[in-house]
């Protein structure tokens, strides 16, 4: 059990038959009346995020998330199959819970995949990517000194900016958490 006196960023517990990770918090001790704890919290299954008030001794169950590196081998229609590489067991996940990392990942990538109580609820594309461009505009000679972007579309059928020399058929590596350009490989 947590408190939520006790709440600090990163931490998961349940509530209301949810799981939720805090986001960020504050201790706030007004003059007059009783403190409490303002949190913004985030529900691990749908994404949503709340930002709710506890009395400071109120208190949760813990919850605990697993993570596992898995290898994504393929999309079948709307089921996205990823492989555990130490028992070749592979499990289905759907559109939602793959949407984020499904734009960085291509097939025989690894990403890590997040459980709670067995059960698949997010996946994370390593940080780090390098994907070939398969679309953009043309470079003109000259245009490098400009700090200029133009947008260009990757092998995985994602859009990012990249600098205006980058052109069809260069390797990018693409930072995965902000989705953007690091360098050309």
């Amino acid at each position: 059990m947590i408190s939520a006196g006790d709440f600090r960023k990163g931490i998961t517990f349940e509530m209301d038959n949810d799981v939720f990770v805090i986001i960020d918090f504050q201790h706030v001790k007004p003059g007059k009346g009783a403190a409490f704890v303002r949190a913004k919290i985030k529900n691990v299954k749908t994404g949503s995020v709340v930002e709710r008030t506890f009395n400071p001794s109120e208190k949760f169950p813990k919850s605990h998330i697993e993570t596992k590196e898995m290898q994504y081998l393929y999309s079948d229609g709307d089921l996205h199959y990823f492989m555990d590489q130490e028992t070749y067991e592979q499990i289905p996940l759907n559109y939602n819970q793959v949407e984020d990392a499904l734009k960085f990942l291509k097939e025989n990538m690894n990403a890590t995949i997040k459980f709670i109580k067995g059960q698949a609820f997010s996946v994370e594309a390593p940080f780090f990517v390098e994907l070939e461009v398969t679309e953009t505009d043309p470079g003109f000679k000259g245009d490098t000194a400009t700090g200029a972007n133009k947008p260009a579309i990757v092998e995985t059928g994602a859009q990012i900016n990249v600098p205006l020399f980058v052109e069809i058929g260069d390797v990018i590596r693409i930072d995965t958490r902000t989705g953007e350009y690091m360098e050309r490989v």
